[in-house]
């Protein structure tokens, strides 16, 4: 089943998109909007999974679906909340700015608590007011939660995952320093993110989905060329079900919560930190790691951040070529 919200008012219109996204049918007679469903899912998913099964027959009237009209599959959330599932990321970035990693974090996840009051759609421009601020993309997955007990395990977080989609986590990477310096967290350095046109069912994913990663990579294409494509199942320290306990510890999670993966990242075979994609490597989901290779390398970065006019692509293929979740093309504004 996949599912996406077309731009209408703040929440957007619920929408059944089909398996090969060439069409859509209006689910309103279910739910208004993917928030509504979301907060009765037990009665809305049966029935959002019939009206899917009745569009894939052409049972249903439909229309052609466009990615372009649609805004994030929730325009915004009651909760986001992004982890550090791939330590090498967590650790390519924090060299880049002289801080040493804990031996914990090996063992604790990292999170943060987002911005989630307002998503850019897929197709929306970048807001950029200073160019000095460092614009950087970061190239995720997340996923989308039922309601979550305070205290819930692992295993029982795994059945509590209810949609799966990509993440573009924007960053302004020369805010962080002092934001972090702080001692206080990450905010003006996160603005808003975007998502996939398209949420996904984990059913949906097949053989792509294990109960708690993706095992597909997750493409990365700047100003059209192709900048990463580091496997999302191949070195996620925490699986999604551990990040939900994480976030869920000490609060219940509200349906309709978002929790990221953070940047996919994957280290060479040989254990280095990861060759860029001209060199035969897999490259990277985020500008800030290539910078961090090119300092271990030469002493000094030299790709420069995102600029008005610069664009990014984020999609994630199955094993025919065929888009999973739809893409995430953003252009960098002024």
């Amino acid at each position: 089943m996949k599912l996406a919200s077309l731009k209408q008012g703040r929440d957007g219109r619920l929408v059944v998109v089909s398996d090969d996204l060439h069409w859509c049918t209006d689910a309103g007679l279910i739910a208004p909007t993917l928030q509504a469903a979301l907060d009765d899912w037990d009665h809305a998913e049966p029935k959002l999974r019939a009206l899917a099964e009745s569009l894939q027959h052409d049972a249903v009237p439909r229309e052609r679906f466009h990615e372009r009209e649609c805004a994030s599959p929730l325009p915004r959330a009651y909760q986001w909340a992004d982890g550090s599932a791939y330590v090498n990321h967590v650790e390519l970035v924090r060299k880049a700015r002289g801080a040493e990693m804990p031996a914990s974090f090996w063992t604790d996840p990292l999170m943060y608590q987002g911005g989630s009051d307002g998503f850019l759609g897929p197709r929306d421009p970048i807001p950029l007011a200073d160019p000095a601020w460092g614009l950087d993309f970061e190239a995720e997955v997340a996923v989308i939660t039922g309601d979550v007990p305070l205290g819930a395990t692992p295993d029982e977080a795994r059945g509590l995952i209810g949609l799966v989609m990509l993440c573009n986590d924007v960053s302004l990477r020369n805010l962080i320093p002092n934001e972090i310096a702080k001692g206080f967290g990450f905010f003006q350095s996160k603005p808003a993110s975007a998502f996939s046109p398209v949420a996904v069912s984990p059913d949906a994913l097949g053989a792509a989905w294990d109960g708690g990663k993706l095992h597909v990579p997750v493409l990365s294409t700047l100003n059209g060329a192709l900048f990463g494509a580091p496997n999302a199942g191949e070195e996620m320290t925490f699986d999604f079900p551990t990040l939900i306990a994480h976030a869920a510890r000490t609060r219940a999670l509200a349906a309709g919560t978002i929790i990221g993966s953070g940047t996919v990242s994957n280290r060479d075979p040989d254990g280095s930190p990861g060759r860029p994609i001209a060199e035969g490597g897999r490259g990277y989901s985020c500008i800030a790691e290539l910078r961090t290779v090119e300092t271990l390398r030469g002493g000094a970065a030299r790709t420069p951040f995102m600029v008005a006019g610069d664009r990014i692509e984020i999609e994630a293929k199955d094993a025919h070529g065929r888009s999973l979740f739809g893409r995430i093309e953003q252009v960098v504004g002024g």
